[in-house]
């Protein structure tokens, strides 16, 4: 569902607003922070939630060079939606859609032997040459291949199977654990080991388009990160990587996701009333609550119950009692604005409404699932379509 910045807003129980051209604006400050490297923008998890095909497409008008995803399906439906360019995939499991992959011209990782020898026959069977880029496990402990014996028997049989002119090399790789936590050890040494293997794969003849480890934090704040290319994720869609670096303002970044709902009843209760399932609130005296139509299955944390904030008619209330499936509750104090008010969850904060960032503080857990869970019954409206100028 789409619309420009100057229609009407629709009459919604609730909707995901996206503004691309606050998505736009953010591949650009990452361009200018990338060091000169390029720019991925991973759209895997139909973009964080905000909607792979639009958000890709916005990436790609502001400068993105790259698109990334984890799965090759997520890679393969950009494709079939008309998505131009370098895309590379990196979860792979036994069996997967290896010679479509080729096919689509998509670049895929490999972090291990099983998956080189699944893409070497794919290879053959199609007579096209595939694109891959090999995998370091430089610390992070999950996909990418260990160094010593293991990298070197990868980097080998690469390199064989790209003599017979079956796939290409075009990159190398790794990713950070603790990029998040400034300071941290881990990421001196990911970042020695990571430069240690790329010079044995060099070593060998490896001659690869793009060397790559940063993600979003290491973008923002390890410039000796940056190699080739970057993979921004959730900076793309406006949230910082981790409160400890900083508020999305700091690095020049504006939050994408607006999620409201509207109010469906509002009504005056008396004190001692219980608020939803267990009576975890109980009114303190007689006042109004106020029913929002949203609830977990929508996305909404469960785990937010009596915490999670809301804007509601120019003030910050928080949900009364639990969160439940379709619907929360909030008290308001008295106020009776009318059925239909819109009621906000989260956005860029600059209109006095809460955060993704206050709603992970709620929930115990980051902004990134926060933005991602919210569900299939939430239409997602893209706003800014069209690019300025």
């Amino acid at each position: 569902m789409n619309e420009t910045a100057t229609a009407p807003t629709a009459p919604l129980r609730a909707r995901a607003e996206i503004d691309l051209a606050a998505l736009r604006a953010n591949v650009r400050t990452l361009r200018a922070r990338a060091s000169g490297a390029a720019v991925m923008a991973v759209v895997k998890s139909d973009a964080y939630g905000h909607g792979a095909v639009p958000c890709a497409r916005a990436a790609v008008e502001a400068g993105a060079g790259w698109l990334g995803t984890a799965t090759p399906e997520e890679a393969l439906a950009l494709r079939k939606a008309g998505l131009p360019g370098r895309i590379m995939c990196w979860l792979w499991t036994p069996g997967g859609p290896w010679r479509e992959a080729i096919e689509a011209d998509l670049d895929v990782s490999v972090s291990g032997m099983w998956a080189l020898r699944e893409l070497v026959a794919a290879a053959r069977e199609a007579g096209v040459p595939a694109r891959v880029q090999l995998k370091a496990d430089t610390g992070l402990g999950r996909g990418g291949c260990q160094p010593g014996g293991d990298w070197a028997e990868l980097v080998a049989e690469a390199l064989r199977a790209q003599s017979e002119g079956l796939l290409t090399v075009t990159g190398l790789w790794s990713h950070f654990a603790c990029a998040d936590e400034p300071g941290h050890p881990s990421i001196a040494a990911q970042l020695a080991l990571f430069r240690e293997m790329l010079a044995y794969a060099e070593g060998q003849g490896v001659r690869p388009e793009v060397r790559h480890i940063a993600n979003s934090p290491a973008t923002l704040t390890l410039p000796e990160s940056h190699f080739d290319l970057v993979r921004t994720g959730i900076a793309v869609y406006g949230i910082s990587p981790s409160p400890e670096l900083g508020v999305p303002a700091d690095f020049g970044l504006r939050p994408v996701m607006t999620l409201s709902a509207s109010l469906a009843l509002v009504k005056r209760v008396p004190g001692g009333h219980g608020v939803s399932y267990g009576h975890h609130y109980v009114t303190p005296g007689e006042t109004t609550l106020g029913l929002v139509p949203v609830g977990y299955a929508d996305g909404v944390p469960r785990h937010a119950s009596g915490a999670g904030p809301v804007l509601v008619d120019g003030k910050w209330r928080t949900v009364a009692g639990r969160v439940a499936m379709d619907q929360f509750v909030v008290d308001l104090g008295g106020d009776e604005p009318p059925v239909g008010t819109r009621v906000v969850l989260f956005g860029p904060g600059d209109g006095g409404e809460p955060t993704a960032e206050d709603w992970a503080q709620a929930a115990g857990t980051i902004a990134y699932e926060i933005v991602t869970r919210i569900g299939t019954r939430v239409p997602r409206v893209h706003v800014n379509e069209e690019q300025a100028g």
